[in-house]
């Protein structure tokens, strides 16, 4: 007899024991707790013909985008591709043999026709709702999720997961209200939800509810950081929670404890260690030593070229330690991406290359140069994925850029920008003061 997940899908050479694995690590996985790579490996070890299992250990190895994982996913695939498999089990198998193609557009579409077939596929669901961050792709953050929604109710597992997804992809489309409603609602039916309790802290960040977003991360800390592997990336929220409020002590005192304070050779840390360290750069402030803990873990990564976004932070890191050689080596990667296959070269060419050569010029003190390649590339840098959070480093630089180089006037209007959207953010009325002095 076929095993069944806990959705009634079917699970191909799956013993008992097996599924019960596989479904702790997709439980784990949901919640960003534990080590759902360790639980599939068991699954696997039990029922080595068991499809889903070496598919979830290929997609848990691919979504970080680390480049290491590249092998992992690939012998993964290998071990799964001439098993007895229903089409719903092929079509992640098609999926991942795109992504580890580097094809993150017809990856992300294959898994949009699984779940439309099958909107009980959390997995599918899950991982393209990742991809589609990985593109930037804010409407399909949202509508892969809405989709799907109306087949789910309170009483199924993983509920949760689909009210934080969904609540992530109304936030990076704007839809605020009904973000915030149901990231909340999926942290209350499953408190440890990590991705849903970020979900919430993008809706304040965005809206400039600075002390509720603290409020928010502060209410039960151990919900969303004990066994997480994403606890890193929330407390960096409530890092610029306190950045916007110009509490600078308390923002180093953060990466200094659970953010870098025990260094990170994961990719998901090291760019939010880079993008912390970087915004208080533009403010002046001298962050000492703390930028070489953290080239020290770009290193590693410096001629991986298999990302753009990750390329921008790893020369963001090697700025501030001061290594042009690690430089060297980004800038070489991203000319390999570019003349390669896959979606990078895409993500490089528009936004990636000009971002990172726009950072060394602001380094430089050329900030003409910084706002020549930053202008045109603003308002399509979701191109090489990130959330509107994350890519707000970008335009921090170059209003910051357009102060350092005297042009008032385009400072003056990247400012009211900002201050449309912040209106009481000392963060914000301090540039505004500066650009109206």
């Amino acid at each position: 007899m076929q095993r069944q997940d806990e959705w009634g899908l079917a699970l191909s050479g799956a013993s008992g024991e097996a599924a019960d694995l596989y479904g702790e690590a997709l439980r784990e996985f949901r919640c960003y707790v534990g080590d759902p790579v360790a639980a599939v490996d068991a699954a696997i070890a039990h029922s080595p013909g068991f499809v889903m299992a070496h598919a979830l250990r290929a997609w848990l190895h691919l979504v970080g985008t680390e480049p290491g994982g590249l092998p992992v996913a690939r012998e993964a695939l290998a071990a799964a591709q001439h098993l007895p498999a229903t089409a719903r089990e092929r079509g992640h198998l098609a999926a991942i043999e795109r992504l580890v193609a580097g094809e993150f557009q017809a990856a992300a579409r294959l898994l949009e026709d699984v779940a439309i077939a099958e909107p009980h596929d959390l997995l599918a669901l899950q991982v393209g709702h990742l991809l589609d961050f990985l593109l930037g792709d804010a409407r399909m953050l949202r509508d892969r999720i809405a989709r799907a929604r109306p087949r789910w109710s309170a009483g199924m597992p993983g509920y949760h997961a689909i009210l934080g997804m969904h609540a992530f992809g109304l936030e990076e489309s704007g839809l605020y209200a009904q973000a915030e409603a149901s990231g909340r609602q999926a942290v209350a039916l499953e408190r440890q939800d990590g991705w849903a309790q970020h979900a919430v802290a993008h809706v304040l960040e965005m809206q400039g509810r600075q002390r509720e977003g603290i409020a928010w991360m502060r209410a039960d800390i151990p919900a969303w950081t004990e066994g997480s592997f994403f606890a890193r990336h929330n407390w960096w929220h409530l890092a610029l929670y306190h950045l916007d409020l110009g509490e600078v002590e308390e923002v180093l005192r953060l990466h200094d404890g659970p953010i870098f304070g025990d260094p990170s050779p994961v990719v998901m840390d090291l760019i939010d260690a880079a993008a912390l360290l970087w915004r208080l750069h533009l403010r002046g402030i001298d962050v000492g030593q703390r930028w070489q803990a953290v080239a020290d873990g770009w290193e590693q990564h410096a001629a991986a070229g298999n990302y753009a976004f990750n390329d921008l932070h790893a020369v963001l890191a090697f700025i501030g330690a001061g290594r042009p050689e690690a430089v060297a080596q980004v800038l070489a990667a991203q000319e390999r991406a570019m003349a390669g296959p896959g979606d990078n070269a895409r993500f490089t060419r528009k936004v990636g290359a000009p971002a990172v050569r726009a950072m060394l010029a602001f380094s430089r003190g050329d900030h003409a140069e910084a706002i020549r390649l930053l202008r045109p590339i603003r308002h399509i840098a979701h191109r090489f994925g990130g959330s509107h959070a994350q890519r707000d480093l970008l335009d921090l630089t170059l209003v910051e850029a357009a102060l350092r180089g005297g042009e008032k006037a385009l400072a003056a209007a990247l400012a009211s920008e900002r201050i449309a959207l912040k209106p009481e953010t000392p963060a914000t009325l301090a540039l505004w003061r500066r650009a109206a002095a």
